[in-house]
């Protein structure tokens, strides 16, 4: 009997010293992890944005593809990187929890049963729940879209405000803002990666002298381009790609620059603008 408290007072010592190294080395294991997944977040896209920095002249187009290609590599690495970091800690935690409560006598096997049989209940009644959820990690994965896209996912088309696991946030045009589930998108239509395209269609008379209303459209889309300082989001000089329909009452007359993600409606409006304006100062006939 006098020896019973020592025992017990060794017993908790031993119990309190096992629980504080498994609290420590939780804590110490989420740290590295985070600090390993947050360098690898910053470090990329990196090379390619200071590269670019460095030249002083000369930039070009191609620069310009690669430097918004690292951005957008930064962005999506930042995204995945909170994914991972979320799923990191609740791995650790929920480990050395389970060896907390081992280290206190609690029987671990009723309780990991109880846990199978209330995931897999759970796992029937939130299906869609699960679907959304492992949509999204995929969409962030493959880099499918990100905030700032303009996108078309078939039920909302606009510019994406927010991507997360379970839904995304999109803006339409009228300002409407949609909430649509990662697992009820079938389909991505994405006007924003790498470079985008302005496109005009010109309707013409059939009587109209196609090569000279070409050429007038062309130096007017060139011309809108520089009075309206869209020179920097032109990739490519405006082209006359011909005609693309033909129809009782005229044709259209098809006209495209490459412009950076984003800016082609801008692009567009300024040469319709021009375009037009020159075509009628030369006396072009329109088709109504």
């Amino acid at each position: 009997m006098p020896f019973a408290p020592a025992l017990t007072l060794d017993a908790l010592m031993h119990t309190g010293i096992a629980v504080a190294v498994i609290v420590v080395v939780a804590v110490l294991l989420r740290f590295v992890i985070n600090r390993v997944i947050g360098h690898v977040a910053n470090g990329a896209g990196v090379p390619g944005l200071l590269s670019l920095l460095r030249r002083k002249r000369g930039v070009t187009d191609a620069d310009r593809i690669q430097a918004f290609g690292s951005a957008r590599r930064a962005q999506r690495a930042r995204t995945v990187s909170s994914v991972i970091r979320n799923a990191a800690s609740i791995l650790i935690f929920g480990t050395a929890f389970m060896m907390v409560l081992g280290q206190f006598g609690v029987n671990l096997a009723p309780v990991l049963a109880s846990a199978g049989v209330v995931g897999l209940a759970i796992g029937f009644g939130a299906q869609n729940l699960v679907k959304d959820f492992l949509s999204g990690i995929f969409m962030l994965l493959e880099d499918q879209y990100g905030v700032g896209d303009h996108v078309d996912l078939g039920d909302a088309v606009g510019t994406i405000e927010r991507v997360g696991l379970r839904t995304t946030t999109v803006r339409d045009v009228t300002g409407m803002v949609w909430y649509v589930r990662n697992g009820t998108i079938e389909r991505v239509g994405n006007g924003s990666q790498d470079h985008a395209v302005a496109v005009l269609d010109i309707p013409l008379a059939l009587d109209t002298d196609v090569t000279h209303a070409a050429a007038l459209a062309e130096d007017a889309a060139v011309a809108a381009i520089h009075e309206n300082g869209h020179g920097g989001d032109v990739l490519d000089k405006p082209q006359v790609l011909g005609v693309e329909s033909l129809s009782a009452s005229g044709m259209t007359l098809r006209l495209t620059a490459r412009t950076k993600p984003g800016r082609q409606w801008a692009v567009q409006r300024a040469m319709t603008e021009r375009v037009v304006a020159a075509l009628r100062a030369d006396e072009v006939m329109l088709a109504a």
